[in-house]
Formats: C-alpha cells, structure tokens, sequence
C-alpha cells in the first residue's frame, strides 16, 4: 500500500548528519511548497550563521539540504494557520510517524525544534532543551529552539550557535552509539563549532522530498499547550 503523500513532503535522505523536525506547517509553507517560507522565520541564517550550509539558502531551495548532510520534516503533517489547532493526539500519532521515518532513513542526530511541542507529543512535560535521554527512532535527539521571528526567548545569535552543536565531528562522545544517551544542554557560551565540510559525504545525496515551517515559538519551564500565533 502506497504512503499517503503529505501536504509538504518531507526533504530526506539516509544517514544524515542532522534531521530537522518542526512541528507541522504553516499555511504559508504548504501554500509555496517549501520549508519555512513564512518572511522572518530564521531557520534558513540560523543554518548559515552556524556553518551548516556554504552560503545563505532560499526556502525555495530547501530540497538541496541533503547535499550538505541536512534534512527537514514535521511531526504532524497537516497545516494549520497556528499550532494550538493541533490536538494532543494529532501530536502523540505524529511522534510515533516520525520515529518509523528516523529508523528509515538513520539521520545521526534527529532535532525537534521546539520544546512545548516535544513534550506534548512524546509526553516528557518537564523536558528541557538540549540532548534528550531517549533516542526517536534509533537516533541521537535533540530538542532546539523553534526558529521562528516570534521566538523572542533566543535571537540569531543564539539559533546559529545551538544549532552549530547539533552536528558534532564523527566519533565524537555522544555522536555514536547504540544505548540511551545522558542529557545534556547546549553549550552556553563560545560560538558555533567548526561544522562538518559541506559536503556531508562522498557520495551526493538525493532529495526525497520537501517540507514546512514549525510553529510554536515559546519556550516555557512546564507546559503541554502548544499555542502560538505565526
């Protein structure tokens, strides 16, 4: 039985360094066909600032991500104008999705960006930024800051040196291995690391698909409402 196609296909390919994961995508996005379309949202410099891709990418040309070790998808598919239109059980079925597409596609680091949407949607109410203990899908996993303009918890800046961390030098603790990992926070200070040179392997990677915006932007202490405006 074939996939259902989503709204805004998913831009992956295996063994990924990073796999990005908004929550689902915005009317915008789903409308033009791409990856944080909406004007203001900062993924794409977040990417540049942090040394994850060459030169300052379009959303238009998010299916060439994986050219450079990077992917994009969302745990839900269905775009809503605001996140707090999903249901806690739309979230909690996304999450279960989105572990099958992590053990498919074995990204070495999956990263959710947002954590009021984690927390609903894997049930860790107390979770916090940063290396969580448990792996989605086999992978390393990170929660991240959500990149949209209306996050003011964390400016450029600070997106671009969070998510500089999340590609750490092959063989490196934590970047490998098979068993739970300890939690861990992002680094609080220097800028982002050296990335991995741009070519993310020696073989190119091909492009699947192409996805959305995530659309929470707040980052409070305990909560399982996922509410924002984008």
């Amino acid at each position: 039985m074939a996939e259902p196609v989503k709204p805004l296909r998913d831009v992956v390919a295996p063994d990924l360094d990073v796999l990005f994961c908004g929550i689902n995508p915005s009317l915008l996005s789903a409308e033009r066909g791409h990856h944080f379309a909406r004007p203001g949202n900062r993924f794409w410099p977040a990417l540049h600032r942090a040394g994850l891709t060459p030169r300052l990418l379009r959303p238009d040309e998010d299916a060439t991500l994986p050219e450079f070790g990077l992917g994009v998808t969302n745990v839900v598919a269905r775009p809503t104008r605001t996140a707090a239109e999903l249901t806690a059980e739309e979230l909690r079925a996304g999450a279960a999705e989105l572990a099958e597409l992590v053990a498919r596609f074995r990204p070495r680091v999956l990263a959710v960006l947002g954590v009021t949407a984690w927390r609903v949607a894997f049930g860790r109410p107390r979770a916090v930024l940063g290396r969580q203990p448990e792996r989605v899908g086999g992978a390393e996993t990170w929660v991240a800051p959500n990149p949209s303009g209306l996050n003011a918890h964390h400016q450029l800046p600070d997106l671009a040196r969070l998510y500089g961390q999340l590609r750490q030098p092959r063989g490196a603790p934590g970047s490998s291995g098979g068993g739970p990992a300890e939690p861990a926070r992002f680094s609080s200070s220097g800028t982002a690391p050296a990335a991995h040179p741009f070519s993310a392997g020696s073989t190119t990677r091909q492009a699947s698909s192409a996805s959305s915006a995530p659309t929470d932007v707040a980052e409070p202490p305990v909560s399982t409402s996922v509410s924002t405006a984008r």
